[in-house]
């Protein structure tokens, strides 16, 4: 029997999804202005970007990149156990780590290889990792290829955390969960999550990649907000790209995890170390998120507007206190055309489809930021209305 042909076999699949109006596509952005863009030569206001506190064009990240750039060059060059490993990169891990409440951080070039790097340093063959449903997919890949055992359990549900713990008898194990679900927009149970890791003698990991810079009283994240030390949850993941507007993520916990994560995390041993531009700009980044709080206040406060305004107009939100908010469509062909709808009055929400959700749980992802007006969300809830009740009663 010949063999399949694995470029046939993907074009296939492709093909399915288009077929299941489920295929994603690349969309260049032209240009940004604050919370515009432009796209196809449209400038339409942006309500899908992760810039939850607006810092991503700030003139001092702009300044402190232009100065390191000038000092360090654009690229590290190496690896950093190989001279990679700049005095931009050793001061943005103690500041992270002093944010945190962490003896010491450690940075990856992308949360995904954050992810990847301390779940294939922490678990091997044997091990068991009990992860929430929802969680991101650099979590679930995570402990897929490091050879533990995965088990999930029920979103939010620590009831059913406890049940696969205790299902897996004495075998070591690593609970991990988001702190904010990224396409749910609500906040894991942390402090009863750590209860449960107490009691069962498990390691609690926790992705805050959209909770750094938005939730805590100085933007540490959801950790910080739950009242959950660093020895209740000793691994710590957080991206600097979302909330802090820049690039790379990082990990932070005790001198002996991190001591571990420079010997055994592949993802950081073996590739080349972020730029030392980006951190400068990450360092002043962290800053402004703990120091301007008025940031995080006009953020609950669009929140607030934007869900009042939602039950007004009979818009289905989901249950989120973030600035995630997922209005509910459930088809994606709805979903879709809804999309579309709204980019025709100017305005960039995407829609999203299996299999990043669930079957029948397509939504429109409206994401807020400090760099939105109330009027920007007024305007945003007429033509969601507009476009909720267009998609539904076409075909």
């Amino acid at each position: 029997m010949p063999r399949a042909d694995l470029i046939e076999r993907v074009a296939a699949a492709q093909a399915e999804r288009a077929r299941q109006s489920l295929l994603r596509r690349l969309r260049t952005v032209e240009a940004v202005d604050g919370a515009r863009i432009v796209i196809g030569g449209n400038t339409l206001l942006n309500f899908a970007s992760n810039d939850y506190l607006g810092l991503a064009q700030h003139p001092a990240l702009i300044e402190a990149l232009t100065r390191s750039a000038a000092q360090w060059g654009v690229g590290a060059t190496a690896a950093h156990l190989l001279g990679g490993h700049r005095g931009e990169h050793a001061a943005l891990e103690e500041k992270l780590a002093r944010w945190t409440g962490r003896e010491r951080a450690l940075l990856f070039s992308t949360g995904y290889m954050a992810n990847l790097g301390a779940m294939q340093a922490l678990l091997g063959a044997g091990d068991v990792c009990v992860q929430d449903k929802l969680n991101h997919a650099s979590l679930l890949d995570a402990a897929r290829l490091c050879d533990a055992e995965l088990c999930r359990y029920l979103h939010a549900d620590v009831t059913s955390a406890r049940r696969q713990l205790e299902a897996r008898g004495a075998a070591p194990a690593l609970l991990a969960s988001d702190g904010v679900f990224s396409m749910d927009g609500d906040v894991a149970p942390l402090a009863d999550l750590a209860r449960l890791c107490k009691e069962q003698q498990a390691t609690l990991m926790v992705d805050d990649a959209h909770g750094i810079g938005v939730l805590g009283a100085d933007g540490a994240g959801s950790l910080a907000e739950a009242g959950v030390t660093a020895d209740q949850a000793p691994v710590l993941m957080a991206t600097l790209g979302k909330a802090l507007g820049v690039g790379a993520a990082f990990v932070a916990g005790s001198e002996a995890l991190i001591d571990g994560l420079v010997q055994f995390a592949r993802t950081h041993v073996y590739t080349t170390a972020m730029p030392p531009a980006l951190a400068a700009a990450a360092s002043t980044a962290v800053d402004i998120a703990r120091f301007e709080g008025w940031r995080r206040i006009k953020l609950v406060q669009l929140i607030a507007h934007f869900r009042h305004g939602a039950g007004e107009r009979g818009i289905v939100l989901m249950n989120s206190r973030t600035p995630i908010q997922p209005v509910a469509v459930g088809a994606s062909k709805a979903a879709l055309k809804a999309m579309q709808s709204l980019e025709a009055e100017g305005f960039f929400v995407p829609a999203i489809r299996p299999p990043t959700v669930a079957q029948g749980k397509a939504r429109l992802r409206v994401v807020l930021s400090a760099l939105h007006e109330e009027s920007d969300v007024e305007r945003l809830l007429n033509a969601l209305a507009r476009a909720i009740g267009q998609a539904r009663t076409q075909p």
